[in-house]
C-alpha cells in the first residue's frame, strides 16, 4: 500500500472521529416538553382559522387534535319570501276569481253586449254591482298595499339579521405587549384589552405547566389546563409509561413573546400568544435513567402559539398549542 493512500485513510478517520463527536455533543431534539411539539386544544371558534401573525411566530402549523369541529361555516338555507318567485302560470285574473265573473256577466258585460239593463230591476241590480265591485276594488289595493308593506319590512328585517355585527375598535394599541424582553410586535389589533398582570399569568403558566407535566403531575395540570388538553397530556406521559420513558424538562425560560389576538366569545375571552421560550429539554430511561433523546447539559430553544382561555371573572388556563411553522 502506498504512502500517499495510507495518508489519506488516515485522513479520513479523522474527519469521521470528529464528526462523531460532534454528533455526540450536539443535543438531539428530544420534544420532551408538553404537547410533546404537536398542534393540539381548541381556540373557540378560531380553531380552523389560522392566528394573526407576530414578529415572534409569523405563521403558526394548524391545530392537528381538536374537540372542536373545524367544518368550514355555510350559510344556511333561509326561506324567502319575495313574490318574483312564485309560478308565473296561475291562470287569469278573472279565471282566479270566478265571483267578478259572475257579476260582471250578469249586468255590465250584459250592457256593454247588448243584453241591456233589463229593466228597473236590471238598472238597480247593476247599481248593486258597480258597488260591489268598487268595494271589492278598495279592499283589493288596500290588502297589496298592506302585503307589500309587510314584504319590505320582512326584506329589511332579514338584511339587518344578516348583517355581521361591527366590532368596536378597543383602546388597545395595536402593538403587543412583549411578555419578556425582545422587540416584539404584532399587526393584529386584539378585540380583547389584555392587560400586564395577564401577560405575566401567561409567563407563569408556560413555566409551571411545564414543570407539572415534567414531573407527571395532573392534578396540578388540572387546575391550569382545560379537560381537552389534560386529556392529551395524559395520554402522552401514559405512552411513555409503557416504553419505559420519562420526559423531563427543567429550567424553562421565555426568551420573547407578543399577542397575536384576543377576543370573547359566549362569555369566554380567549387569548392567543406567541412565545420564544429556552429550556432543558431531555428524555431518560426509567430502568437506568440514561437518556435517549435529548441532552440534560445543554439548553434548547422552541416557538409555540399558545392559546389561553377564562370565564368572567376567573383565571387563565391553557386550551391550545401551535408550533410554528
Amino acid at each position: 500500500m502506498s504512502n500517499h493512500r495510507v495518508a489519506n485513510i488516515m485522513k479520513s478517520s479523522r474527519w469521521l472521529a470528529a464528526l462523531a463527536a460532534v454528533l455526540l455533543i450536539a443535543p438531539i431534539a428530544a420534544d420532551a416538553r408538553v404537547g410533546g411539539g404537536g398542534s393540539t386544544g381548541s381556540r373557540g371558534s378560531n380553531t380552523g382559522s389560522a392566528p394573526a401573525p407576530t414578529r415572534t411566530a409569523p405563521q403558526a402549523a394548524p391545530i392537528e387534535r381538536s374537540a372542536t369541529p373545524t367544518q368550514p361555516q355555510q350559510q344556511q338555507a333561509r326561506p324567502t319570501t319575495n313574490v318574483a318567485q312564485a309560478p308565473a302560470a296561475q291562470g287569469s285574473f278573472f279565471s282566479r276569481h270566478p265571483f267578478l265573473t259572475g257579476f260582471l256577466g250578469a249586468g255590465l258585460f250584459g250592457m256593454m253586449f247588448g243584453g241591456g239593463f233589463g229593466g228597473a230591476a236590471g238598472m238597480f241590480g247593476m247599481l248593486i254591482q258597480i258597488l260591489l265591485i268598487g268595494g271589492i276594488a278598495f279592499v283589493a289595493v288596500r290588502f297589496l298595499r298592506n302585503r307589500m308593506a309587510t314584504q319590505t319590512g320582512e326584506r329589511a328585517a332579514y338584511a339587518y339579521a344578516a348583517a355581521p355585527p361591527r366590532l368596536v375598535e378597543p383602546a388597545m394599541s395595536r402593538s403587543s405587549v412583549p411578555l419578556s424582553g425582545g422587540a416584539a410586535h404584532s399587526n393584529a389589533a386584539p378585540q380583547l384589552a389584555v392587560a400586564a398582570e395577564d401577560f405575566g399569568a401567561f409567563e407563569k403558566l408556560l413555566g409551571d405547566i411545564q414543570s407539572s407535566f415534567s414531573s407527571g403531575d395532573l392534578a396540578k395540570l388540572r387546575t391550569m389546563v382545560t379537560p381537552e388538553m389534560l386529556g392529551y397530556f395524559s395520554e402522552q406521559l401514559s405512552a411513555n409509561a409503557s416504553r419505559g420513558l420519562e420526559n423531563k424538562v427543567e429550567a424553562v425560560k421565555l426568551e420573547q413573546g407578543d399577542l397575536s389576538e384576543a377576543w370573547s366569545e359566549q362569555g369566554i375571552d380567549y387569548a392567543t400568544v406567541a412565545m420564544r421560550f429556552s429550556l432543558v429539554d431531555y428524555t431518560r430511561r426509567l430502568a437506568d435513567g440514561a437518556v435517549v433523546e435529548g441532552n440534560q447539559q445543554v439548553r434548547t430553544e422552541a416557538t409555540e402559539i399558545w392559546t389561553f382561555l377564562r370565564s368572567k371573572g376567573g383565571t387563565w388556563i391553557l386550551s391550545a398549542i401551535q408550533q410554528a411553522a
